[in-house]
């Protein structure tokens, strides 16, 4: 099978479950069109258990992963910009540790840049499970063409981070991945659609995303709360919202993040899911 010029970057850090990481990386070798690269950025130290996964994937794809370790945890938006750095290709597909690609992702994402050259970034949907991709408990579904996309943009985030594939050199343009706790890949896209790159989202999902009460967690408390506040600050400066549409961003922010977190988990799988 020929393979395209195509990198995946990746990056894992202590907390990243083996077992999560092992089918990640299976889903990637089991595409119809098989990239020519992976990079693997090692956010600070990672657990024997980890380091087992990419041992046993390096020794049967030697000539497909590149290992950058780094020598302390510096969080995802600067291990991703490191990685977009290294990235041998132009066109750049991110993929989480702990998802799943379906079979034809890089196909179908490689076939739309071919297709229309002024294409910069392209995502999908996702279908969302908690313990197998077989059952699927949510969905979200994003607007498919740039006029949709940067109106989107305005309120919320318009892709969803693990499917994108993306043009190197655009990224780069604007000042590549930057720490922005919660918030890196939406601060990136509010940038690139600023500076008039066109964005695409095929309307299937390509992408099994990993979920479950931890995510919800995740979107509540102080810091989240805090960090929040800034990063929508920051993507209103950057982007292309009015006034009204960063408040009515930030209240909606508000009132989630302070909810308790089963109620949160109700409205992201009732209002904010499909």
């Amino acid at each position: 099978m020929n393979r395209v010029d195509v990198s995946i970057l990746m990056s894992v850090y202590i907390k990243e479950k083996p077992e999560f990481f092992r089918e990640s990386l299976k889903s990637i070798l089991n595409q119809t069109a098989l990239v020519k690269e992976i990079v693997l950025i090692l956010d600070g130290p990672i657990t024997p258990e980890l380091q087992e996964v990419i041992v046993d994937f390096k020794s049967e794809h030697l000539e497909l992963l590149k290992v950058v370790p780094l020598d302390n945890n510096v969080g995802l938006g600067k291990a991703l910009a490191i990685g977009v750095e290294v990235c041998k290709y132009d066109l750049i597909a991110r993929m989480d540790t702990d998802d799943i690609m379906l079979p034809t992702r890089i196909e179908r994402q490689f076939s739309e840049f071919v297709n229309d050259p002024e294409l910069t970034i392209i995502g999908s949907n996702i279908d969302e499970f908690y313990d197998s991709p077989k059952s699927i408990v949510g969905r979200r579904i994003v607007p498919e063409t740039n006029k949709e996309i940067r109106n989107f943009s305005k309120k919320r985030n318009p892709f969803n981070h693990m499917t994108v594939m993306f043009k190197k050199k655009a990224v780069l343009d604007v000042g590549n991945y930057q720490p922005m706790m919660g918030f890196e890949d939406y601060y990136l896209w509010a940038r690139l659609l600023k500076a008039g790159y066109i964005g695409k989202n095929i309307q299937e999902s390509l992408v099994c995303a990993r979920t479950g009460e931890n995510m919800y967690a995740r979107r509540g408390g102080k810091k989240y709360f805090v960090n929040g506040l800034k990063g929508r600050r920051a993507i209103y400066r950057a982007g292309l919202g009015s006034v009204s549409d960063y408040l009515i961003s930030c209240s909606a922010h508000i009132i989630v993040s302070l909810l308790p977190n089963k109620i949160r988990g109700q409205i992201y799988e009732r209002k904010l899911r499909k």
